[in-house]
């Protein structure tokens, strides 16, 4: 299992577990009673691609299409893929034999690039001296699954009595109020979660459900906003 360092609404802190949750399976295809499988064919060769069919045909490329249909190879056209390797193209069409260098690029809101640079190193900041933190800002269930697209779900656990007893109060409260409540990392709770260096940043929101004396901590992740279109 892996650990997350928690603060509580009382601003008190624990390292304890998080486990991924696996969704259902679902929903089988095919006929009832008969087993289905899955098979890869070949749709083009490299000579029926469009650009090869351009610069070998140039403005006869249209006429050729109609007359003689030089976009399909009929002898490797329809066979039946196995495995297969990834193999990266440069911008021109040739093979790398090296990995290609990994830029960062981002874009405005125009959808225009802006800049360029290189990838920097960003560290996991869920399990480190710095909490994670209870924000206090807590939204309807009904809200959260309108206005964010939720990715991951995360379990948190006890790892000890103690620890029992610091998230059986959190979920408690949630599940009375019936809400989600964001939590963030750095010293105001406003970053994003990050498990593991380079990861994904994620906003989290805390799930809480009890019965009894048992509970439920249920961390959703989300990296994306629904908003309407102006």
């Amino acid at each position: 299992m892996r650990k997350i360092h928690l603060m509580n609404e009382a601003k008190r802190d624990a390292t304890i577990a998080i486990e991924s949750r696996k969704p259902g399976p679902s929903a089988s295809l095919g006929v009832q009673g008969k087993k289905l499988s899955f098979r890869r064919y070949l749709a083009a060769s490299e000579g029926g691609l469009h650009i090869e069919l351009a610069r070998t045909h140039g403005k006869t490329y249209g006429q050729a299409l109609v007359d003689a249909d030089p976009e399909i190879d009929v002898e490797a056209v329809g066979r039946s893929l196995g495995d297969t390797q990834t193999v990266f193209l440069s911008a021109k069409g040739d093979v790398l034999h090296a990995s290609p260098k990994v830029v960062d690029v981002l874009f405005g809101t125009d959808g225009k690039e802006r800049e360029r640079k290189d990838p920097q190193d960003v560290p996991g900041n869920c399990n480190d001296d710095q909490p994670v933190r209870w924000t206090g800002r807590k939204l309807g269930k009904g809200d959260a699954i309108t206005r964010f697209a939720f990715r991951r779900t995360v379990q948190v656990k006890h790892v000890d009595g103690l620890t029992y007893d610091f998230l059986y109060a959190m979920a408690k409260e949630l599940h009375e109020e019936g809400k989600l409540v964001m939590i963030g990392a750095g010293t105001k709770g406003k970053a994003p979660l990050i498990f593991q260096d380079n990861g994904k940043p994620y906003r989290g929101f805390l799930e809480g459900r009890i019965d009894g004396e048992r509970y439920k901590l249920l961390l959703h992740l989300s990296d994306m906003e629904l908003k309407a279109p102006e």
